[in-house]
């Protein structure tokens, strides 16, 4: 089974943006980007996820999956999106049960959206 795990690049998590310095979205990507991805997992950085009040995000996707969005997220916690995302790529709709997701997974909830229909 694959998944897709989406990480904003764009996000500076309410903070001023330093010159020369990623924002926070894009050190999350760097951090994720540095350790092996999961068998089945893609990792994909896109612009924005429009969850900016909730500090830097990520969404995870699949095929005929339901589809998440979590915030807020750092750099430190890599290893953990990391975890969340093998145990949804696991999974054949997307649904983890509730006490095997990572507590970062279980409190950072930002959306749940169903799985499109495959016509």
């Amino acid at each position: 089974m694959s998944a897709t795990l989406h990480v904003c690049i764009t996000c500076r998590a309410g903070q001023p943006l330093v010159e020369g310095e990623p924002c926070a979205g894009a050190r999350v990507h760097e951090a994720i980007s540095a350790l092996p991805a999961p068998e089945g997992v893609t990792i994909q950085p896109v612009e924005c996820l429009s969850a900016c009040k909730s500090g830097a995000s990520i969404a995870l996707t699949g095929s005929g999956r339901w589809s998440y969005i979590y915030g807020p997220v750092t750099e430190d916690d890599a290893q953990v999106i990391l975890d969340g995302a093998a145990a949804y790529a696991a999974t054949p709709d997307g649904i983890v049960p509730w006490r095997e997701r990572p507590a970062l997974f279980r409190k950072n909830v930002i959306a749940r959206l169903p799985a499109l229909e495959v016509s």
